[in-house]
């Protein structure tokens, strides 16, 4: 498929995708502290006065929706009554595609979904995404079950080195007395090659030629004894 190929698609399927809006899943902060709840948006569209942001909030277990922040016509506009009042600030810029709020002093009754939702005329197929706020007394310890297990595989990681480094050290010197064996009898036999050839390299006759020297003289003595005996 050519560049375009691919081009001319994604221009036809643009209209299709509408707007896209991202925020984090989920939140934890302790009571007294502030929360920063981001949202961004993708569309295919160019942001002007006419795109418009809100943010709701529902308590959980409640089906009670309440808007806590509108943008709207290029400005921002904070809700001065209900449960945040006075604790919301916008802190986001729309022509960024960025539509953050923060929310300070949190308590117990601030628990619950935060949506962000973006309309872009004429993009206006989406949907908006959410964001779970937990208040705590104090914040639990983030990862701390991700911290426990990596404590626990970095201890297993080093008893496995030192077991591998022990079973090389001992394949190590074990082939080295192997080898020091193969040497040690390589060295006796050519010992025994050595003691059983003469100087020249040639066999030993030693013993052959005192056996040899022997017998010439029995058949000399012999021969000797007989003459005498002739005469």
């Amino acid at each position: 498929m050519s560049h375009l190929t691919i081009v001319c698609v994604l221009a036809a399927l643009s209209p299709v995708w509408g707007i896209t809006v991202y925020t984090d899943r989920e939140l934890h902060k302790s009571v007294g502290s502030h929360v920063t709840l981001y949202c961004s948006f993708w569309s295919s569209e160019w942001v002007s006065d006419l795109t418009t942001l809100s943010w709701r909030y529902r308590p959980d277990n409640s089906r009670e929706v309440i808007s806590i922040f509108h943008y709207g016509n290029g400005k921002p506009f904070v809700e001065k009554w209900g449960q945040f009042r006075n604790r919301v600030e916008w802190i986001g810029n729309v022509k960024n595609r960025d539509g953050t709020i923060v929310i300070r002093n949190l308590d117990y009754s601030d628990n619950g979904t935060f949506s962000c939702d973006v309309k872009n005329p004429p993009d206006i197929k989406g949907n908006p995404s959410d964001v779970h706020l937990t208040v705590y007394d104090r914040v639990p310890p983030v990862g701390a079950g991700v911290i426990a297990g990596a404590i626990i595989g970095t201890f297993l990681g080093v008893i496995l080195l030192v077991v591998g480094a022990v079973y090389l050290l001992r394949y190590i010197i074990r082939q080295r007395q192997m080898r020091g064996i193969v040497l040690s009898k390589g060295a006796s036999a050519a010992e025994k090659g050595r003691a059983s050839k003469g100087k020249d390299g040639t066999p030993s006759k030693g013993p052959v030629l005192y056996a040899t020297l022997d017998q010439s003289k029995s058949l000399k003595f012999s021969s000797d004894k007989k003459k005498a005996e002739s005469k």
